[in-house]
């Protein structure tokens, strides 16, 4: 297993990948925002290649230096997103993507290393309990449309 920082070659692959992770999205949708992250200095994105060249996984990071909940210091190293295939689960990867992830963060000058899930993503919260994260707010984000009147 090795991790490889994403660029032109193996854009597809990363893009396969973060569609699986974000299923919402679609495909023009995805294809902007990594495009944006591979040309932002304050982005980037890592694949994770088995030991055939196959990507199996993959992290975004950021450099994050608007308020983060319970950072202490701008700016912050963000793990944006983390995804690695169903078969390859519970075998490190993980804990390997999130080590890389603080070297990353330290070759940054930052102090720590943040991230997020959703309230009801339980198997999300697990592994960011197990390699390291501490909770330090829970969120319901709300929205409404408004309308002039007049």
């Amino acid at each position: 297993m090795k991790i490889v920082e994403v660029n032109q070659e193996n854009f597809n692959e990363w893009l396969d990948l973060a569609l699986k992770l974000w299923s919402d999205e679609s495909f023009e949708e995805m294809q902007k925002s990594l495009t944006n992250i591979l040309h932002s200095p304050r982005e980037a994105g890592f694949l994770v290649k088995d030991d055939n060249d196959k990507a199996i996984g993959f992290m975004n990071l950021s450099l994050r230096y608007d308020y983060v909940p319970g950072a202490t210091q701008s700016p912050v190293a963000y793990v944006e997103g983390i995804y690695v295939e169903d078969e390859y689960r519970k075998q490190g990867i993980g804990t390997k993507l999130i080590q890389f992830a603080q070297q990353w963060a330290i070759e940054r000058g930052c102090v720590e290393l943040a991230s997020d899930a959703l309230l009801d993503n339980t198997a999300s919260y697990d592994f960011h309990t197990k390699v390291g994260f501490q909770e330090v707010e829970r969120v319901v984000t709300f929205i409404k449309q408004v309308t002039s009147s007049g």
